[in-house]
Parts: C-alpha cells; structure tokens; sequence
C-alpha cells in the first residue's frame, strides 16, 4: 500500500558541505563521476546549503556533463528561512511551508542544480504553522508540472508525518532523520517503526555524530571510540567509522546513510562498509555504550 517506485542507492552523497571543498567546477564533477562509479546514485541536497551556494555549485560542475543527469536521483529540500542573508525583511530564522515558498524554492533549486526535475522533494523541517492542505497542493502542482517526482520529509515526528500523508495521494517516500550511536532517539520514539510499518526507507544523516565520536573526551565519546574499536578488529573494520554505518544499516527500517564528505577515500571507506556484518552483541555493545547502561 505504501510502497514507492523511487529507489535510493545504498548510501547517500551529501553535498551540505560542499562550498567548503574549494573545488573547482571540474574537480566537483570528477567527484561526482567517482560517486557514481561506486554505485552512489543518490544526491542531496537542501535551498539553504552553504549559504544557498551549494546547488549552484553542483549544477554547474553537473552543466560540464549533463548526461549525467540520468545516472542520479536529485534530492532537495525545503522549508527553512534564515536569518543570515541579511535580508532588511527576514531578521529571525524562521520556517515556511506555505504553497508561494515551495513553489518558488523548488523553481530556484531547479535553476540551481541545472536540471529541469527534481527526483525527490523533502520538506527540510516541522513547521508549526504547516497547514498539511496548503503543502499537499503545492507538491500536486508540482507533481503536475512535472518539476518533482516523489516527496518526503526531514526530522519529522511519527503525528507530523501521519498529518502530512493523510492529505496525499501518493507515498511519502523517506523521512530524513539523524542516527547515530549517540543520537539515538529515533530508534526508540517510533520514527524507525513507522518507516517499517510503511516499507519506506529513511535517509540518516549525520552517522558519525559530525565528528564528535573521534574528537570528544566527555565519557560518552570515549565510551563509544573504545568499544568500536574493539569491534573494529573483531570484524576487520579498516576504522570505526565502517562499524558505525554497519550498526546503523542493521536497523530493520533500512536507514540509507547519508556520506558528507568530499574525500574519495573516505567515500570509499563508507562505501565498503556495506560488506561489515554485525551479530547482535556487537550491536548492542555500542548502543550500552552510548547509554551507559545495559539494557532492561
């Protein structure tokens, strides 16, 4: 009943950081080809990434080979208005889901990222003021001006997302949400249970906690490295950020991770990790030690 016909690759390209990459327009595309090459057909992207620089950035290393096009599924997202383009009318960082701001996000993404659709559109975050029929007759416009495919939503509650579908025709196709050993909460608060309900798979984004599992000293993070680590040699992990997309692929919801990275060889790595197998006391070893606690 809930069954969509997109499919998303088994990991995901993020492209949120690319304006810090300082690539030039043919070393984006040769990154774009080397996703491509190792199966990663999905690409995401948001209006407001890199100060709205991002999708500009992609489409014109996309425009040096538009074929392309046709190998990937192009995601976008919409819905967050803020504060630092220094806008005399927009003093305070704010959401919008109304129809104009849609329309007009995805007409500006669509210019952006040099395509003429997009496959996938996310409303990017839960908006108090959403009105779920303004929004679902924005995406039937835009489903009937063959400008959008498929759509979805990111960190939306289990009510949210229910709200949002009752008013649609066709699938919601994934809920982006963060997952990682130390965040946690979507694993439990009916997020992942909906999406399985469902047979959608989310998107998960920030997998390694930005960094924080290899970086931070609070007991939590030294906890987690300890225990990956342990891991990472029980199972033959070139380093713990391979355990942690295999602990969070094993979740039965299917999360499809999401790569923020510009360094082939760390896209590879994440890649390779699709071949990492968990049994369940190596995956509830990392989830004790990010609680601290055993389980009940």
């Amino acid at each position: 009943m809930y069954e969509s016909h997109l499919t998303f690759s088994e990991f995901v390209a993020g492209f949120w950081r690319m304006a810090s990459w300082e690539m030039t327009p043919i070393q984006r595309l040769k990154l774009i080809e080397q996703y491509l090459d190792l199966g990663v057909t999905t690409m995401d992207h948001a209006d407001i990434y890199g100060q709205y620089q991002c999708e500009t950035l992609f489409g014109e290393a996309l425009a040096l080979k538009p074929a392309l096009r046709e190998q990937m599924q192009i995601v976008s997202k919409c819905g967050i208005k803020p504060a630092f383009d220094c806008r005399p009318t927009r003093y305070v960082n704010h959401y919008d889901t109304s129809h104009a701001h849609i329309i007009a996000s995805v007409e500006q993404s669509l210019t952006q990222l040099n395509t003429d659709y997009l496959d996938l559109l996310l409303i990017h975050r839960p908006d108090p003021l959403m009105d779920a029929d303004v929004v679902a007759e924005a995406f039937s416009n835009l489903k009937q001006a063959g400008k959008v495919r498929h759509f979805g939503v990111s960190n939306f509650t289990v009510s949210q997302f229910s709200l949002l579908q009752s008013r649609l025709d066709a699938p919601l196709v994934t809920n982006q949400v963060e997952i990682s050993p130390l965040e946690m909460s979507h694993l439990l608060d009916g997020t992942l249970d909906l999406c399985q309900e469902r047979r959608i798979r989310p998107m998960a984004w920030s997998c390694l906690g930005g960094g924080d599992i290899f970086k931070n000293t609070n007991p939590q993070a030294v906890r987690l490295h300890q225990t990956l680590a342990v891991i990472a040699d029980e199972v033959n992990a070139q380093d713990i950020s391979q355990v942690i997309y295999a602990w969070v692929r094993m979740l039965p919801s299917k999360p499809v991770p999401i790569i923020g990275s510009g360094n082939i060889e760390r896209i590879k790595s994440a890649v390779a990790s699709s071949h990492i197998k968990l049994d369940r006391q190596q995956w509830f070893s990392i989830w004790q030690a990010s609680t601290g606690h055993s389980v009940p």
